[in-house]
């Protein structure tokens, strides 16, 4: 009985008899009602057995033909079995079908419990399955955060590709602009003596000495230096810097297909000067005077109070000459009709020779 109620607990609590739950209001009821329903079978069963004598003795007097057959007739054996033996047959019957019954239960238990069993673990399965769920998910974030990333790195390679393709571009017409420029310098080998000094992505400097004819073999000019500016709009800027040359600062641009017009005219302009550069780099030496390559005007400073100047024209020596211009002595101008000098047409080297030792000023 315990294991039937241990199988009805598992399986449905509410097969049980409402009685056994303290709980429940109809108990007390209950309780009258068991009583009175067993208290009556007592009684049907008394009842039960009086009928069955009662239909027995009918059954003998019916058979009888006469009261005398009643008197002499022995009484009858009871039947082999007869109601106690179907009873006791329906006993065993019953004991039988109650071991079967437990039998069945507990092996309806088992089955039970395995289904518990399969069910926990069928339970932590399906946890496992939502973990592995939770973990796909995360993983899925994970991928289309790296997919993301990706597609990031791409269009940067693609841009940062293009940049270098540009680059590279820009990289190849500075390196054919550098071989224009080197044969430029090489063309004009002949005439002008070259010398790099710098060289990088956007500038080139360089130092230009020319090359003294045989009768000025012993005359060295200091070297004019040049640096050259390019842009990526495919224009360049040409400096010239005085420096000690005593040629004029000038700064010229255009496009790169006109630098070698411009270098090949400031490399003539530097030739044409040899000569009177080569005379005023000369002069420094015993004369305190100052070139003014923009004016073409020497100013030689005889005292600190006396200075005077001279004018040199285009051409010189060759066809230009040089003359005085004026003379002044604290910022006022000096007469200057006495000075006589003993030929027409004096050099610059004339010209500071004879003012140093003329006495007149």
């Amino acid at each position: 009985m315990a294991d039937i109620q241990a199988v009805l607990r598992r399986c449905d609590p509410a097969l049980l008899d409402p009685c056994a739950d303290p709980e429940q209001p109809d108990c007390p009821k209950a309780d009258r009602m068991v009583l009175y329903l067993t208290d009556s079978r007592r009684v049907q069963k008394v009842l039960w057995r009086q009928l069955f004598v009662l239909d027995s003795m009918m059954s003998l007097l019916e058979g009888l033909e006469s009261a005398q057959q009643l008197m002499t007739t022995q009484c009858p054996s009871p039947p082999d079995g007869g109601a106690r033996g179907r009873w006791k047959a329906l006993k065993v019957e019953n004991r039988s079908g109650l071991e079967e019954t437990e039998t069945l239960l507990r092996g309806l238990q088992e089955r039970i419990q395995q289904i518990l069993d399969r069910r926990h673990t069928l339970t932590q399965l399906v946890l496992h399955l939502h973990n592995k769920k939770q973990q796909c998910e995360q993983l899925e974030k994970s991928l289309q955060t790296a997919q993301n990333a990706l597609q990031a790195c791409d269009h940067q390679l693609t841009r940062l590709r293009a940049e270098s393709e540009a680059v590279h571009s820009q990289l190849i017409s500075w390196q054919r602009l550098r071989d224009e420029l080197q044969v430029y310098v090489s063309a004009v080998q002949d005439v002008i003596q070259i010398n790099l000094l710098s060289f990088n992505q956007s500038e080139l400097c360089m130092e230009l000495r020319p090359r003294p004819s045989s009768d000025q073999s012993s005359n060295e000019l200091e070297p004019l230096r040049l640096s050259v500016t390019w842009s990526h709009d495919d224009r360049f800027k040409l400096q010239v810097n005085e420096g000690t040359t005593g040629l004029e600062e000038d700064c010229r641009s255009g496009r790169y297909s006109e630098l070698g017009a411009a270098l090949l005219e400031v490399m003539q302009c530097y030739v044409g000067q040899f000569e009177l550069l080569c005379e005023i780099q000369g002069l420094r030496s015993s004369f305190a005077i100052d070139w003014r390559p923009a004016q073409r005007l020497l100013v030689y400073l005889k005292s600190a109070l006396l200075v005077c100047h001279i004018e040199v024209e285009e051409g010189y020596p060759s066809s230009g000459r040089a003359r005085l211009l004026s003379v002044r002595r604290d910022g006022q101008p000096v007469d200057t009709s006495g000075l006589k000098p003993h030929k027409s047409n004096l050099s610059l080297t004339d010209w500071l020779v004879f003012l140093c030792s003329s006495p007149l000023i």
